[in-house]
């Protein structure tokens, strides 16, 4: 997992060479005047889904883990929580191949940080994490979907 500003992306283009698509699409696109759908840039291994969603209290929040993909997720309307545990001390729950997701139910978060706008985190297969954690009703955000 790493956590950083939207800024520092290109210092880890290193890590996934489609990075450098995000940061290029960063550059030329404005995801707050954005409607919320689903953006494709490189056909299924890189796409973005630029949604509105409930802020959920910790509680409630889902932690979750994918195989195929990496997340990028970017606040944009507000601060977002989320909750972290490392893949290696969840318990095993059934994967879903087409959603590329695994759901832990019930599992609650070893611990929490705040995202900002202008910060990101990014969320790797071993990564369990449990988004959308907020006071706020709603929370619009970007989650870059990007190909291991």
């Amino acid at each position: 997992m790493i956590i950083d500003t939207i800024d520092n992306l290109s210092k880890y283009v290193s890590l996934n060479p489609l990075f450098a698509d995000v940061v290029e699409y960063l550059k030329s696109h404005d995801l707050n005047t954005m409607e919320a759908g689903k953006y494709p840039i490189k056909d299924k291994d890189l796409f973005l889904n630029l949604t509105v969603a409930k802020g959920r209290p910790a509680d409630a929040a889902v932690l979750e883990t994918h195989i195929e993909m990496i997340d990028i997720q970017i606040p944009l309307s507000g601060a977002e929580t989320f909750g972290y545990t490392p893949l290696c001390d969840l318990p095993h729950f059934e994967y879903n191949a087409e959603k590329d997701i695994t759901k832990y139910g019930d599992t609650k978060a070893q611990t929490y940080f705040k995202a900002e706008p202008g910060q990101m985190a990014i969320f790797f297969p071993q990564d369990g994490h449990a988004p959308c954690i907020s006071d706020e009703a709603e929370i619009k955000k970007a989650i870059f979907k990007v190909k291991i």
